[in-house]
């Protein structure tokens, strides 16, 4: 009797529905249980104090001791001056590649990693819907994506908050954001941090359902990644670029101006979904047909 047939009769069965299985709090549970998970916390909780210990080491950025790269302006140039300038620092030195890596791991593990354990025929056989083993890990792992973005800047708050005092989020062009106007600003910029990384899941998540090789899906989407910031720095290809989601990746320092400006981040958020929920589709699609011998 097939996979589909047995599920076919069980659906008959008094007291089995299909929501029911794999609930989304056991395979949390499951996840946050994980060595990596744990792992991938600690180096992200770890990341302001590590910038801290730098900043007090190597001066002031921007000032003689601290290398500012002569008249370059950017964020490293007011990391010190508040816990929200911290924070934004943080994120600014983080989101091109640093958060890239949970997001691939989450997204790129939780499939394969089933298949590399032999485990995903008995989940299936359980029976697990294969929409419903998908839905769930994909959900999870971007739950735990998330988590890991909220992570890092509430870290750094609160760290720079006691090596440097809380205040106005003061901008490198000058002028500054309001106390009550800052946690909502780096509210957004997270958002779209994580929105922008939609492309980095999908393609983890995808490549996850293809191979039973866990680091092979998470490096396949942090390569493929790698390639996308590569080719947005070729300006040969001009206006081309604006296809490429790494070309939106620091949209969201419009955020963090006097006049919040919406046009890049929509651009690249729209940029983003599209072409993760492609990625999602073909996963989806892929995996309902696929023969599954591990």
């Amino acid at each position: 009797m097939s996979s589909a047939t047995e599920i076919q009769a069980l659906a008959e069965a008094p007291g089995y529905h299909a929501r029911r299985t794999l609930p989304l709090r056991v395979e949390a549970m499951r996840q946050l249980r994980r060595r990596r998970t744990l792992l991938m916390g600690g180096v992200l909780a770890a990341l302001p104090f590590i910038l801290i210990i730098a900043f007090a080491v190597g001066g002031t950025p921007g000032g003689e001791g601290g290398g500012g790269g002569g008249s370059r302006i950017n964020l490293m140039d007011v990391a010190t001056e508040s816990a929200a300038n911290f924070a934004a620092t943080c994120l600014f030195v983080s989101a091109g590649f640093l958060l890239v890596v949970p997001v691939a791991l989450f997204c790129g593990d939780t499939v394969a990693s089933e298949a590399s354990w032999s485990s995903l025929r008995y989940l299936l056989a359980a029976p697990v819907p294969r929409s419903r083993l998908l839905w769930s890990k994909l959900v999870v792992a971007l739950g735990f994506s998330l988590a890991a973005m909220v992570l890092l800047p509430l870290v750094a708050l609160g760290a720079g908050a006691v090596a440097y005092g809380w205040g106005p989020l003061k901008l490198p062009t000058g002028g500054a954001l309001s106390t009550s106007d800052t946690v909502p600003r780096l509210a957004l910029v997270v958002a779209f941090v994580f929105v922008s990384q939609l492309v980095t899941a999908g393609l983890a998540f995808w490549l996850s359902t293809k191979t039973d090789a866990p680091l092979g899906a998470v490096g396949g989407a942090v390569g493929l990644t790698i390639v996308g910031n590569v080719l947005d720095a070729v300006t040969a290809l001009g206006t081309w670029r604006e296809f490429l989601p790494a070309h939106w990746q620091f949209a969201w320092a419009d955020a963090l101006q006097p006049d919040l400006e919406w046009g890049g981040m929509v651009k690249g958020a729209a940029v983003s979904v599209t072409y993760a929920l492609i990625l999602f589709a073909l996963a989806f699609r892929g995996f309902s047909r696929k023969d599954i011998v591990s």
